[in-house]
Protein backbone atom coordinates (compact mmCIF):
# COMPACT_ATOMS: atom_id res chain seq x y z
CA UNK A 1 0.00 0.00 0.00
CA UNK A 2 1.47 3.17 -0.97
CA UNK A 3 1.64 5.77 1.93
CA UNK A 4 0.43 8.92 1.19
CA UNK A 5 1.36 12.66 2.94
CA UNK A 6 -2.18 13.15 3.80
CA UNK A 7 -2.21 9.61 5.03
CA UNK A 8 1.01 10.49 7.21
CA UNK A 9 -0.80 13.32 8.56
CA UNK A 10 -3.84 11.67 9.57
CA UNK A 11 -1.90 8.68 11.49
CA UNK A 12 -0.39 12.06 13.48
CA UNK A 13 -3.48 13.08 14.38
CA UNK A 14 -5.24 9.66 15.01
CA UNK A 15 -2.28 8.76 17.34
CA UNK A 16 -2.50 12.19 19.38
CA UNK A 17 -6.47 11.48 19.42
CA UNK A 18 -6.26 8.24 21.19
CA UNK A 19 -3.18 8.58 23.36
CA UNK A 20 -4.95 8.43 26.40
CA UNK A 21 -7.72 5.73 25.32
CA UNK A 22 -10.33 8.16 24.84
CA UNK A 23 -11.34 10.23 21.92
CA UNK A 24 -13.86 13.12 22.07
CA UNK A 25 -16.28 14.39 19.46
CA UNK A 26 -14.23 17.51 18.29
CA UNK A 27 -11.31 15.05 18.07
CA UNK A 28 -12.97 12.73 16.25
CA UNK A 29 -14.57 15.91 13.66
CA UNK A 30 -11.10 16.96 13.26
CA UNK A 31 -10.09 13.44 12.16
CA UNK A 32 -12.27 13.13 9.63
CA UNK A 33 -11.52 16.68 8.53
CA UNK A 34 -8.06 15.48 7.51
CA UNK A 35 -8.93 12.48 6.07
CA UNK A 36 -11.50 14.28 3.53
CA UNK A 37 -8.85 17.34 3.27
CA UNK A 38 -7.41 16.88 -0.71
CA UNK A 39 -11.29 16.01 -1.26
CA UNK A 40 -10.99 12.28 -1.35
CA UNK A 41 -9.98 9.42 0.63
CA UNK A 42 -7.24 7.15 0.05
CA UNK A 43 -5.98 3.39 0.40
CA UNK A 44 -4.09 4.50 3.22
CA UNK A 45 -6.44 6.83 4.78
CA UNK A 46 -9.32 4.14 4.38
CA UNK A 47 -7.02 1.65 6.28
CA UNK A 48 -6.07 4.47 8.97
CA UNK A 49 -9.97 4.99 9.38
CA UNK A 50 -10.81 1.08 9.39
CA UNK A 51 -8.38 0.35 12.73
CA UNK A 52 -9.94 3.72 13.79
CA UNK A 53 -13.19 2.15 13.76
CA UNK A 54 -12.24 -1.24 15.18
CA UNK A 55 -10.95 0.09 17.98
CA UNK A 56 -13.94 2.42 18.49
CA UNK A 57 -16.34 -0.99 17.98
CA UNK A 58 -14.28 -3.09 20.19
CA UNK A 59 -14.35 -0.84 22.63
CA UNK A 60 -10.48 -0.09 22.91
CA UNK A 61 -10.77 3.58 22.23
CA UNK A 62 -13.98 5.42 24.13
CA UNK A 63 -15.53 8.35 23.41
CA UNK A 64 -15.36 10.72 25.91
CA UNK A 65 -18.13 12.05 27.65
CA UNK A 66 -18.89 16.05 27.51
CA UNK A 67 -18.41 17.72 30.72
Amino acid sequence: MLITKSGKKLAEVIEKAIANSKITMAEYEEIMAVADQDGMIDLHERALLKQLNGLMANRTIFFEKSP
